[in-house]
């Protein structure tokens, strides 16, 4: 009552204030201050909360394009359909970016700027900063960027949309200049750090690994430019070991944020009864990727996926069957379809993974097909799958292990075709990294644009809105149209329609 009572009460001072200098002007302040805010931001608590926040800030319904999984109904299942009425699906990470990890990551870069001491925070923030950044900018081609969380310093409401060209030459400038800046003898955020706690070393590290997966995605726009920065990266020091790979853990008990955020969103829409067919959104494995798996014995399929036999879990490879992304209705067979295993891919207490070094080795394998790298491709693309079946014992200790004989025995039956094109290498090398960056599907999106693998076959179902193709990039908010129209009418005179299969700046690869 007390709070309720001073809302009211300092309404009555605002109209009452220009007459009258009584007792309700005497405690306006008192009254209109929240006794549990701080007059500054805490950076450290502001940094914590914008990890976090752009650790789940990611479009899931990639999931069902990069074809990991599907659902048999309409809006559930938008990422693998396309289903035209709902496209606005495609605008949610748009819309909770700005609110969430930019404006907070803005505040902290604000607040630690001005003082030298504290270039270790101003560093590991700016890298922050250029990870979200990239993950809205591969989604949505020109966004806002340059002005962009300005409203409180500068009070610029409208922001203009920068060029992704623009966007990208500043994001990799962001990079090398922060992991110049790192200094091991300064401050750090320490224990507010979900990421590496404080490690300036570290931090470089995935500096330079951000900047390599930047740097290539640039190969089919500008291919020089690609090869100047993929070379300053390796120069640098990329992850390599698994002790360096950027990482968030989090826990199954207590508040949501402290659940893996990828996780929670699947058990919570429609894995939380855990019986094979009372799955709310009628989610299932798509064919495709365990048709693949099965075809290639491939030993995550027992740690990612079951199929329930009398309500209980079951890994058994040969129970594993995937469903067609093309139905519109339950099927009567339902709760024979594969779907996430709730102790590993689903698990609210694993961690979850930002870079790894599955994708360094992948990239590097990538790199040196290219010439631009020193290394053995061969040598690196089994690394890569290496990295990417070890990496489930570090998201889930005691469920993700995939046993050192399993992992040889893949690779020998696996190994890169070295006598064929480049093409063929580059096929084999972007289908392995479909699968080992699992669940990452923005990242595989990414490639599949800008490589044209995996090789995925589009579906097309009745109703969807690229004429059964898989679309390019995502749409803007409807609210950007009112609320920031003349800045979206730029972008889209300069990059195209606001569609689906509109190209950004860097997906220049002929389909």
């Amino acid at each position: 009552m007390k709070n309720f009572k001073h809302k009211y009460q300092s309404l009555l001072c605002l109209l009452l204030i220009a007459v009258s200098t009584g007792s309700c002007t005497k405690d306006f302040e008192e009254i209109n201050t929240d006794p549990e805010a701080s007059a500054n931001i805490q950076p450290a608590f502001v940094f914590t909360k914008a990890l976090y926040d752009g650790a789940k800030n990611n479009l899931l319904l990639l999931l069902g394009t990069m074809q990991y999984t599907t659902s048999f109904n309409d809006v559930a299942g938008f990422g693998s359909k396309y289903v035209s009425s709902q496209s606005q699906q495609s605008s949610a990470v748009f819309s909770a970016a700005y609110n969430q990890e930019i404006n907070e990551i803005e505040l902290v870069i604000a607040n630690v700027a001005p003082d030298p001491e504290k270039v270790n925070l101003l560093a590991a923030a700016r890298i922050w900063r250029a990870y979200c950044y990239s993950r809205i900018t591969d989604l949505y081609g020109d966004i806002p960027y340059s002005e962009a969380a300005k409203g409180f310093t500068q009070a610029i409401y409208t922001p203009k949309y920068d060029a992704q060209q623009a966007i990208y030459a500043d994001l990799l400038k962001e990079l090398e200049e922060a992991a110049l800046s790192l200094n091991s003898g300064k401050p750090t955020f320490g224990a507010a750090d979900l990421i590496y706690a404080g490690s300036t070393d570290k931090w470089k590290k995935f500096a330079y690994s951000l900047m390599l997966r930047l740097g290539m995605r640039l190969t089919e726009v500008d291919a020089p430019l690609a090869e100047t920065w993929v070379k300053k990266a390796i120069a640098g020091g990329v992850i390599t070991e698994d002790l360096d790979i950027a990482k968030i853990l989090y826990s199954a008990a207590g508040q949501d944020i402290n659940k893996n955020p990828v996780a929670l969103k699947l058990y919570n829409d429609d894995y939380i009864k855990a019986d094979g067919t009372s799955n709310a959104e009628g989610g299932k494995y798509q064919e495709p990727f365990i048709t693949y798996m099965k075809n290639n014995k491939d030993p995550r399929m027992g740690i990612w996926s079951v199929v329930y036999v009398n309500k209980v879990p079951d890994t058994t490879a040969a129970l594993q069957k995937g469903m067609a992304a093309t139905l519109s209705a339950k099927p009567a067979d339902f709760v024979t379809y594969s779907e996430p295993n709730l102790k590993t891919v689903a698990g609210l207490g694993t961690a979850k993974l930002i870079f790894t070094t599955a994708e360094s080795n992948f990239l590097l394998a990538e790199a040196a097909l290219r010439g631009w790298h020193t290394g053995n491709a061969a040598t690196l693309y089994e690394s890569a799958i290496r990295s990417s079946m070890k990496q489930w014992a570090i998201i889930a200790p005691t469920d993700g292990i995939i046993s050192e004989l399993q992992i040889s025995t893949y690779i020998k039956y696996h190994p890169l075709n070295t006598a064929g094109s480049f093409d063929v290498q580059m096929r084999q090398l972007y289908t392995e990294f479909w699968i080992g960056m699992f669940p990452d599907a923005q990242e595989v999106f990414n490639a599949y644009r800008r490589t044209g693998y995996p090789a995925l076959v589009p579906v097309n179902y009745a109703g969807n809105a690229t004429g059964g193709r898989i679309f390019r990039r995502m749409l803007y908010p409807l609210s950007e149209q009112n609320l920031n129209g003349a800045s979206l009418k730029d972008a889209i005179g300069r990059q195209g329609p606001d569609e689906f299969l509109t190209r950004i700046w860097w997906d220049k690869r002929p389909l």
